[in-house]
């Protein structure tokens, strides 16, 4: 099917405004059925799943619809889940942005009446509740259905599932019928919703959309099991290890996206945040860095991802799995553009993994388990690539004034040449060291530390000074070693440094897991410490 821009659906000047600055620009099916019918006065049927773009399809319409010089309530829409409700009213309110005098008013059971009851007397155009909520408002009065025109049943089948029919079908008889428009989303069409239609709608326009079977044969997806507070040390590693041109990281929240780009931000990576409550000039911005390359990492919502089509993304990565699977391929499909080969990370837990193996039905593709890559993982890929730059500078020749400077610091020095390079080699893969495997931690004699009986002190080169609290060594230790927290001992932080107790058993464990660990983006270093 042909994709419908929204400007061609001849919108206010308000609405488009708002659609843009959401970052949407095509419609989706949904929409691009929905909005003229409901917008024409028709009753509609329309059957979607969640994730088509359901809320558009009738929330702008309302808008188009509405008097904003008549603060009586003039559309109702009613949802199965007070959380739908405020998803629901959330998303009317921002394509309403702009639109002066517009009042949309969430009610449902859980929240104290009287307030709703105060914010009801000051007027709002266009009320979503849920129906239970919604039928006491009626019975009270507060709630007057004289100048209401449009009523829409969103995601009907769930409503129905709920036990919600005779609510519904006594808030629809408050209702007048002469010149109602009756508006259902429904998923599945089962009787009891066809019965409802039949006897609320006439001659409805129905629109079905199925979900598309997409395919993703170009990408190689993988999914790694991380708790949520080590999402942000994996995300770091896999990029570390893989090191891709351009990332798309997806978050689930715009909270999640600033925060994640101020956390890879303070750990020195080129990464910028993009969602729909950023300025255009500022999306704009943002994405002229990211398609010129100033911008190596782009975290983003589904909603501000809308658009964005750069062919050298190398890798996606899922820091929250999607909530619906149609927005995964959507995800995933901005890698491996052009033929090329892109990769896709997910991180999951626990429940999670049933929403994958959804996903993976639904996509018809296999994402495979992997190991998080260790740290000496990291170093060795990070020493191979620059090896193979390093031989690539060198066939390109030109070297003569470089060679000179290196001969005169060896003649003015005890150094090496091969000293001079290997330093040169730490310094571009930050200062960490190659696991050499020659079993330095298993012969080691720790000797007194002045630990407690039974526990060995270790000296770790960070403190306070560098704004790292004893939260930070704990997580980073038990972390990394992969022991329980509850076996690290004291830990004591002065400036400059800390000291740590870990048991005697394993402290060989922790100090080969910490040598090439960091702690809050900084490089350590850890050793037993000497006896004070």
């Amino acid at each position: 099917m042909e994709t419908v821009k929204f400007e061609e659906l001849d919108l206010y000047p308000q609405i488009l405004r708002a659609i843009k600055e959401m970052g949407f620009e095509e419609a989706t099916p949904i929409q691009s059925q929905a909005i003229p019918a409901v917008i024409s006065g028709a009753d509609v049927l329309g059957q979607a799943q969640t994730g088509t773009g359901k809320t558009a399809s009738f929330g702008i319409p309302l808008l188009m619809k509405v008097d904003p010089n008549n603060k009586k309530t003039q559309a109702i829409v009613l949802s199965p889940t007070r959380e739908l409700a405020i998803q629901v009213a959330e998303e009317i309110r921002k394509f309403s942005k702009y639109m002066h005098g517009v009042k949309v008013l969430c009610v449902y059971g859980g929240q104290d009446i009287g307030r709703q009851i105060k914010a009801l007397k000051g007027g709002a155009q266009i009320i979503i509740g849920t129906p239970g909520r919604v039928m006491d408002h009626l019975r009270r009065r507060t709630i007057r259905c004289d100048e209401v025109n449009t009523i829409v049943l969103d995601e009907a089948d769930e409503m129905l599932n709920m036990g919600f029919r005779e609510d519904i079908e006594t808030i629809l008889e408050y209702i007048p019928e002469e010149g109602r428009q009756t508006v259902l989303f429904s998923a599945t069409m089962p009787k009891p919703i066809l019965d409802i239609t039949r006897k609320y709608q006439k001659d409805a326009v129905r629109i079905k959309i199925t979900k598309k079977e997409l395919t993703v044969p170009n990408i190689e997806q993988y999914y790694y099991d991380v708790r949520r507070h080590d999402k942000l040390d994996v995300l770091t590693r896999l990029l570390d290890y893989y090191s891709p041109k351009l990332s798309l990281v997806f978050c689930n929240t715009k909270r999640m996206v600033d925060e994640l780009a101020s956390e890879l931000q303070a750990r020195g990576y080129m990464a910028e945040g993009l969602h729909g409550d950023m300025k255009q000039q500022q999306r704009d911005r943002v994405m002229r860095n990211f398609r010129n390359g100033k911008t190596e990492i782009l975290i983003a919502t589904d909603v501000a991802a809308r658009g964005i089509d750069v062919d050298d993304v190398e890798a996606v990565f899922n820091y929250d799995l999607p909530q619906d699977d149609e927005y995964y391929v959507h995800r995933i499909g901005r890698t491996g553009r052009a033929g090329r080969t892109g990769r896709a990370f997910n991180f999951v837990k626990g429940k999670e993994v049933y929403k994958l193996k959804d996903i993976m039905r639904y996509c018809k593709t296999k994402i495979k388990a992997q190991p998080i890559p260790s740290s000496d993982d990291v170093a060795q890929i990070k020493a191979e690539k620059i090896m193979e730059e390093i031989g690539e500078i060198i066939e390109a020749g030109g070297l003569r004034d470089m060679i000179d400077i290196i001969e005169q610091q060896v003649n003015n020095s005890d150094y090496t040449a091969m000293d001079i390079a290997a330093a040169f080699l730490k310094q571009a893969i930050g200062g960490v060291e190659l696991s050499k495997n020659d079993g330095d931690y298993e012969t080691a004699d720790f000797g007194d530390t002045g630990a407690e009986e039974g526990m060995v002190r270790l000296f770790i080169n960070i403190g306070k000074n560098q704004k790292i609290r004893p939260g930070d060594i704990l997580g980073a230790v038990a972390g990394e070693a992969k022991i329980p927290g509850k076996m690290v001992g004291a830990i004591d932080m002065y400036d400059n440094y800390t000291f740590v107790e870990v048991p005697d058993e394993y402290a060989k464990v922790v100090l080969r897991a910490m040598k090439n660990a960091k702690i809050k983006g900084k490089s350590i270093n850890v050793e037993p410490a000497n006896r004070k």
